[in-house]
């Protein structure tokens, strides 16, 4: 489908991409997105955590009843994970990536220009909606602390979709995992490892001990584990008396979730007393997972519109959590949409501008959908 707007969303795109905005650091992209709005006569609030929100003025059309319809929000983040080098995106063959050796920032500022440029077009041709809220989280990668920190009770909408899942355009969440973190820390004994090595008790031996015996990477189609971080000791000749690992495990399963995090507990208790250590374990919850019903309102319009915009719904069951996790957990209809990102985390990271233009279309597809249900 050829559109007259096309253009317009690549260049802001590859304006806020080339922005770095790592969890914690999105004042200048989030200035840049105030300003975008502020623009088309928009005010963003801003709230402590430093999300954005902004709601387009409602549509007054005499042939139509503004009261009629659903108010819908729609969600991205305006962190990235972190940078290691420049951003320079660049587009080869519709192809936009990251000319430096670092990711591109699609993952999210792809939804974010998508969302601005639907918002511009709204307003600017007049299209009539039923209440339309734009809402920027901040500190998504770092577990969705933005979103968490966020009063939902602001939204007017009770229904949302979030773009930040990194499959084709078309493909809908409709079940997301829950995810716990486990923060490890085992105590030992010091003792100078050329002197008197065999005072010591090595924290260290005690967490490779247990991080040899717990089941990490995929579990099953359900479940995922990982450790992602270890660190311990104090100097090459001391024998280290702490060490801290970082693990996390994620499932669809409540049960299997349950039953994975105690035998890791049960794995670290172990490796503890064998190695004559101490260790001191916190689990966390960082977000709570959920399975949209095949009746959901919001996917029943993400359905709608994405058929509107010629694209075939396929649901899928993912293993991250994103903001829609909490929008859910909070009672409210979230479906998080694929927006075509790729490689996203990675130097890789990649998206085709015709799957930007695409979002946009399915974007105004949405708003209508929203208006007339």
């Amino acid at each position: 489908m050829t559109t007259t707007w096309a253009s317009d969303v690549l260049p802001l795109f590859l304006e806020l991409a080339a922005i770095p905005s790592p969890s914690g650091e999105e004042a200048e992209v989030a200035g840049r997105v105030r300003a975008y709005l502020r623009d088309l006569g928009v005010e963003a609030e801003e709230d402590e955590a430093g999300n954005l929100l902004a709601r387009l003025p409602t549509t007054a059309d005499d042939t139509t009843a503004d009261d009629s319809g659903e108010a819908i929000f729609l969600c991205a983040h305006l962190d990235t994970v972190p940078v290691s080098g420049p951003i320079e995106p660049v587009v080869t063959d519709g192809i936009v990536t990251n000319g430096a050796d670092t990711i591109l920032g699609a993952d999210n500022k792809a939804a974010v220009a998508v969302l601005l440029e639907a918002a511009r077009l709204v307003l600017a041709e007049g299209r009539p909606h039923a209440g339309i809220e734009l809402l920027f989280t901040t500190r998504e990668e770092t577990g969705l602390e933005g979103a968490f920190a966020f009063d939902e009770t602001r939204l007017h909408a009770r229904l949302g979709f979030v773009y930040d899942y990194s499959g084709a355009v078309g493909e809908v969440v409709v079940a997301a995992p829950t995810g716990r973190a486990l923060d490890v820390v085992f105590t030992g004994r010091p003792a100078h490892a050329g002197i008197n090595p065999e005072d010591g008790r090595s924290a260290i031996v005690a967490a490779a001990r247990a991080l040899s015996d717990l089941r990490l990477g995929r579990i099953d189609e359900e479940t995922t584990a990982n450790a992602g971080r270890i660190e311990g000791g104090s100097a090459l000749n001391v024998v280290p008396a702490h060490c801290r690992l970082a693990v996390e495990a994620r499932s669809r399963n409540e049960r299997k979730l349950a039953d994975l995090v105690q035998e890791m507990l049960d794995s670290f208790a172990f490796a503890a007393a064998v190695s004559e250590c101490e260790v001191e374990t916190t689990v966390q919850e960082k977000y709570r997972g959920y399975r949209l019903a095949p009746d959901d309102p919001a996917l029943a319009l993400a359905r709608s519109a994405l058929e509107r915009a010629g694209f075939a719904p396929t649901e899928v069951e993912v293993g991250g959590g994103a903001d829609a996790n909490v929008f859910n957990e909070r009672g409210l209809h979230c479906v998080n949409v694929a927006n075509g990102m790729a490689n996203v985390h990675t130097a890789d990271e990649a998206i085709a501008v015709a799957d930007l233009e695409a979002m946009v279309r399915v974007t105004l597809e949405l708003v209508a959908a929203a208006r007339e249900e």
